[in-house]
């Protein structure tokens, strides 16, 4: 198909260069750039307005023998709207899907300027005589309700800003929502639910003592149709469409493409705060979906390049590997695919100064020619970019085929599933769970120090947005999804939880002390083990979703964090806020290496040491122990802050228990956290605590930890 050509007066055209890819400010106006292996033909086409169909400019781009389409506009800057439309073949069982009818995003876009619309225009065509209603072509025009991209001028005040690089053993990450965290009303910010809320809320992180922010995707994404006619959204984000732009409907909406540099004005204000910002990235999959999905990129660009396939010997391209549950697989493996990706990273950290990424699903990024290996090209590449291989890396080391936990490459960190299983386990009393948990406690050295990685390399986490919360975990034993209209079928049925007696909100004063005590337990555990910590949003104030394990969808109360429970459950925010500073004050517990076992430092005592209640080595074999204890030699720290021990008594069981401590000649041991004592007494400053002799009482399901000095 020949489109008619056609440009305003004022701007010029010429050949401009094939790179950088995507939409480059130049001297004289702006260079565009996109690839495309398989396409005919290639038109740019430029907008003044975001819901115009009709564009003021059709361009044909030049084709390089690389496969690279680009031309340079002059007389035109940033903020100019624009898109692509693609030509070739529309053979969707030999994986050619080019539809010269369907408006489409720059992969490189660094802003849009909204959502999509009219959902009936983006949907495949069904034609009952015909059948199988992917292999339709669809004939409407959308250009009037899909969101534009948007030209971006680089240029920002940062105002010497610098990336915090703070080490990871001192790190605690804290894992939110962008638009949850400010979007309740009780958050009293001016634009609740934006870049710019979040901004009013960095001296709260400041206070609970947080030195990291996990935010979930912020790459714009596309809302499904299943989701949009429940009445329901895309909330967590993950279907993401454009890699290097912001969410749009997180920014104030000022005029296009603010979500640029609101996005920017959020990082410099964490960083001046001693903040850094890792952002969840979803690289794995886009929000096309399978062969019945939209068509809005990377499907009309070059649906063979930027997808894996499949098929059988008659349609071998018809189909899409789902290895990640979404429909679609991005294609890592081909080189121009890969590169987006990298320069998405690059971007995200040269031009938005983010400190690291934790990847979604990330073993579809690890595999080459079908197969996970950590010399797979994504993480050959990434280990020599002088950019990315300084920043945070951290693996979501699993998706619906493969479960690869301690096998990324040195320097990579990953989420921890087996942490927060085992703990939950332990802490609602099962048996069995002994000789796991002292691996978790203890930062996972069978995962991680097989390849010389150490206990930081391990996200330690109990919850996370995917899951219940810390309060929910237990207050119920059953998910409670009703809200999401699947008729309770989805999320995980294996939670660990345990409701202390009643399903749901309690008065009853011993179901809520239990679940305190149980809460307590549980943030001790994640916060004094050797690993790095991460608290989901609100825990530290007992947040609620009211049973729902699997909020993704729900973009109201369900997920918005209600500040007033701050103040309601204040023993909790203070419980929390104490254990983070006891962490930083005792380095023994951030430490950089694994623990031995042997006495390192000559003081004739081991670096660790397990111990049952009387004080007899632990029977590793004894699958009904419940109760244990260990003790931590302070002075093996490599940067030890004093001669002191740490001892540390966990008591899963149902009832009290009678516990004998160690002694060292010259040295008085101290309680100082005690889970089943109520506000003011279940943390004590050295100064204020109580000094306790040979045993020690420890009441059901709590933990004590004592200091010797």
């Amino acid at each position: 198909m020949d489109y008619e050509l056609r440009h305003s007066t004022s701007k010029g055209i010429s050949s401009g260069t094939p790179s950088p890819l995507g939409a480059s400010l130049t001297k004289k106006g702006v260079n565009f750039a996109v690839y495309s292996k398989y396409a005919d033909q290639i038109f740019l086409l430029l907008f003044d307005k975001s819901n115009d169909r009709i564009p003021t400019d059709i361009i044909q781009l030049k084709k390089t023998r690389l496969h690279i389409w680009h031309a340079e506009v002059t007389g035109i800057g940033a903020g100019q709207l624009y898109a692509y439309k693609a030509v070739g073949r529309y053979e969707p069982q030999q994986g050619f899907r080019f539809n010269e009818n369907k408006l489409l995003i720059d992969p490189y876009a660094k802003a849009l300027t909204g959502k999509h619309g009219k959902e009936e225009h983006l949907l495949v065509p069904f034609d009952p005589r015909k059948g199988k209603k992917e292999l339709i072509k669809s004939s409407l025009d959308d250009s009037d309700i899909v969101p534009k991209s948007v030209v971006v001028d680089d240029s920002f005040d940062w105002q010497s800003d610098r990336h915090p690089r703070i080490p990871l053993d001192r790190l605690i990450v804290y894992e939110t929502h962008l638009k949850g965290f400010t979007a309740h009303a009780s958050s009293h910010v001016r634009h609740p639910g934006t870049y710019t809320g979040f901004i009013k809320k960095i001296p709260y992180l400041i206070e609970l003592g947080v030195n990291a922010v996990e935010l979930l995707p912020v790459h714009d994404f596309y809302i499904r149709r299943f989701l949009r006619e429940k009445g329901l959204t895309e909330y967590w984000g993950y279907n993401s469409i454009a890699y290097f732009s912001p969410e749009w409907s997180y920014s104030t909406k000022s005029h296009p493409g603010c979500q640029v540099n609101e996005f920017k004005t959020l990082v410099r204000e964490l960083h001046k705060a001693g903040i850094e910002i890792i952002l969840d990235v979803v690289y794995n999959h886009s929000g096309e979906g399978n062969e019945l999905g939209p068509t809005l990129c990377f499907r009309g660009i070059d649906n063979q390049s930027y997808y894996l396939l499949r098929g059988d010997e008659k349609e071998p391209y018809r189909y899409y590997v789902n290895d990640t549950g979404c429909g679609n697989t991005v294609n890592i493996d081909n080189k121009m695919v890969r590169t987006l990706v990298l320069d998405s990273l690059r971007y995200w950290v040269k031009e938005m100064h983010v400190d690291g990424f934790r990847f979604d699903l990330a073993t579809v990024l690890g595999r080459h020619k079908g197969k996970f290996s950590k010399d797979a090209p994504f993480f050959n590449e990434i280990s020599r970019d002088p950019v990315l291989s300084g920043i945070k890396l951290i693996a979501e080391p699993w998706d619906m085929v493969t479960y690869e936990l301690g096998n990324f490459p040195i320097g990579w960190c990953e989420w921890n599933d087996k942490f927060r299983d085992t703990v939950r386990l332990f802490n609602r009393g099962e048996n069995g769970q002994l000789r796991d948990l002292a691996y978790r406690l203890t930062g996972s050295s069978d995962l991680f120090n097989d390849d010389g990685r150490r206990p930081n390399h391990s996200i330690n986490f109990i919850t996370a947005h995917d899951g219940f919360t810390l309060y929910d975990l237990y207050s119920y034993n059953q998910k409670h999804n009703d809200m999401n209209h699947e008729d309770n079928r989805d999320g995980s049925d294996h939670n660990h939880s345990w409701n202390c007696g009643v399903e749901g909100p309690s008065n009853d004063p011993n179901v809520t002390k239990l679940r305190r005590k149980m809460i307590k337990n549980a943030l001790c555990l994640l916060l004094l083990s050797s690993g790095t910590p991460m608290i989901l949003g609100g825990d530290e104030f007992c947040r609620t979703k009211r049973g729902n394990n699997n909020s993704y969808a729900q973009d109201n109360e369900i997920n918005w964090i209600d500040w007033s429970f701050r103040k309601k459950n204040s023993e909790i925010f203070e419980f929390c806020q104490h254990l983070i500073d006891f962490r930083k004050e005792h380095a023994i517990l951030r430490r950089e290496i694994f623990f031995s076992g042997k006495d390192e430092d000559l003081d004739q005592i081991p670096d660790i040491q397990w111990f049952d209640k009387n004080l007899n080595p632990i029977n590793w074999h004894d699958d009904s122990i419940k109760l244990f204890a260990y003790q931590l030699d302070g002075s093996e720290s490599v940067t030890a802050l004093g001669n002191y021990h740490l001892f540390f008594i966990l008591n899963s069981e149902s009832e009290s228990q009678t516990v004998h401590l160690p002694y060292h000649p010259g040295m008085h041991w101290h309680v100082i956290i005690d889970t089943s004592k109520r506000q003011g007494h279940d943390f004590k400053l050295l100064s204020d605590s109580e000094i306790v002799a040979e045993t020690m009482n420890v009441a059901d399901h709590s933990i004590i930890v004592l200091i010797g000095i």
